[in-house]
């Protein structure tokens, strides 16, 4: 294409055993928004790492305004005007504003460093790029996710040569109000003419910033959509997964058993006098803009935080869940929100995640039985599908959606009776929340308790019997979710509607 910006051609790369691309193309025009979607597998990360320059291809051809990159380095792309923002931050939480735009790139006279006409420029730049305020002189610890998330745009873009942005899902740390934040960012760059790729499982996100989408399947492309709207997210479901999917969510003819969890009168800072039950057999949801105290409903009940009135009662016996300990101890486990930092240990094995939680079951006179805990793994990696089904493979070398596979096998060897899963799905592809939401679906009806707690409305009605809406700190509402539509309850959330 003539006025292509980047335009990578036949693209292939190969690792032992797995052809990652096969001749995939990606063109990208000048000042447009251009979303990469596919599920996890389908070769989006490794081909924005031929682009980066960290993966060598093994054939095809990269150019960038029409002129051929012969060699595809780091140092090459950089030169061509290709910056890249990455989903961690990576930011040195002492350092200043300023000192960390400036990083690597400092500018200086004979009397030494320009501190005060790299901070007068920083400023100005979030200010008239960005359109945010935002001081040099404020440390990167007491910045917000999403003021540390624009300084590490300002850091890629100060030198003032970008004309590619690639953004690789930019936001997975934010809650809504940042990454609205964010997309005004990223809105205020394309109209200086900037162009980015923009790589993101959410598709809403996707079809509310992107000008066209490139769709990859299996290391290969599938299509490219050259009109976005709202309505173009279920035909690009289809096309990642290959299939029509009627419904992402299990057919269920489940009925609920006697309660096993009874919340009474539970009161903590961010939350007061919340009343709840969930039965065996049971998928109970929990719906809650951030700071509406659903975050911390959980970590209450799991022992995170202590509550300052109201009681708990699993199975008739009142608790006291003063640490995570007394939660597991009585059969509560929690599959928590940030899986990498909080759920996994992710240099450890699959095999070791899997049995942190029964150490014992492994164990002769205190020394563990690694063969048998390999074994056990192994089963578990068998029945929840884990790929690879390796238990020796290192936790941080999985997709997001085999990492939350593995920290639900490591509580179903424990025999719960009451599961909790926050953001279930957070950052997993379209077909791995399928797959999720299948296991999910088969603990309860195993006769496992459940509490969902979701910021995504469609989750919750497509996955739970019944949904607590909490608002300002209350449960404000119990939703049936046969016949509820996902816009209602966004209405009730958002407190824009009554039950």
């Amino acid at each position: 294409m003539a006025d292509a910006l980047l335009s990578m051609r036949a693209i292939t790369k190969t690792f032992p055993g797995v052809k990652a691309l096969d001749g995939v193309d990606l063109t990208v025009r000048p000042g447009e928004i251009h979303g990469l979607v596919g599920e996890n597998g389908a070769g989006k990360s490794t081909i924005i790492k031929v682009l980066a320059g960290i993966y060598r291809a093994d054939g095809g051809s990269v150019k960038i305004a029409g002129q051929a990159l012969p060699d595809v380095t780091p140092t090459a792309v950089h030169a061509a005007g290709v910056r890249f923002i990455h989903q961690e931050l990576h930011l040195v939480q002492h350092f200043t504003v300023t000192e960390s735009v400036f990083m690597g790139q400092e500018t200086a006279t004979l009397a030494g460093l320009s501190r005060r006409a790299m901070r007068r420029r920083a400023e100005a730049f979030f200010r008239d790029a960005l359109g945010s305020e935002i001081s040099g002189d404020t440390l990167i610890r007491d910045l917000g996710i999403a003021e540390r998330k624009l300084v590490q745009i300002a850091r890629a873009l100060i030198d003032g040569q970008a004309r590619l942005v690639v953004f690789d899902e930019p936001t997975a740390p934010l809650s809504s109000s940042e990454t609205d934040r964010l997309f005004a960012a990223i809105k205020r760059l394309k109209q200086r003419g900037i162009a980015m790729i923009y790589v993101s499982h959410y598709l809403a996100e996707i079809t509310a910033i992107c000008d066209r989408v490139t769709v990859l399947r299996n290391g290969q492309n599938v299509c490219v959509f050259d009109e976005v709207h709202p309505d173009s997210a279920g035909a690009m479901v289809a096309a990642m997964v290959g299939r029509d999917i009627a419904a992402l969510f299990p057919q269920s003819d489940r009925a609920p058993g006697c309660v096993v969890l009874a919340v009474s009168g539970l009161g903590h800072e961010r939350f007061q006098d919340v009343n709840l039950t969930v039965s065996k057999g049971e998928i109970v949801g929990i719906a809650g803009l951030i700071g509406s105290g659903r975050e911390e409903l959980i970590d209450v009940l799991y022992g995170l935080k202590r509550a300052t009135s109201g009681r708990v009662v699993l199975n008739d016996t009142p608790l006291s869940l003063r640490v995570p300990a007394d939660a597991v101890d009585n059969g509560i486990v929690l599959v928590p929100r940030d899986r990498r930092h909080d759920g996994l240990v992710l240099n450890m094995s699959v095999s070791d995640n899997v049995n942190l939680a029964s150490l014992d079951e492994i164990s002769t006179a205190l020394i563990e039985r690694r063969a048998k805990g390999a074994q056990k793994a192994r089963e578990i990696a068998q029945r929840l599908d884990v790929r690879p089904r390796d238990p020796a493979v290192v936790a941080r070398n999985l997709s997001g959606g085999n990492q939350q596979k593995v920290v639900l096998g490591r509580w179903l060897t424990k025999g719960a009776t009451l599961f909790m899963l926050d953001e279930p799905t957070v950052g997993v592809d379209v077909g791995a929340k399928v797959e999720i939401y299948a296991l999910i679906d088969r603990l309860a009806a195993d006769g496992a308790a459940v509490l969902v707690s979701s910021s995504d409305p469609g989750e919750l009605v497509g996955l739970c019997d019944r949904i607590l809406v909490m608002l300002r700190g209350r449960i404000v509402a119990e939703l049936a979710t046969e016949g509820l539509g996902v816009d209602h309850l966004v209405a009730v959330t958002t407190g824009g509607q009554a039950a």
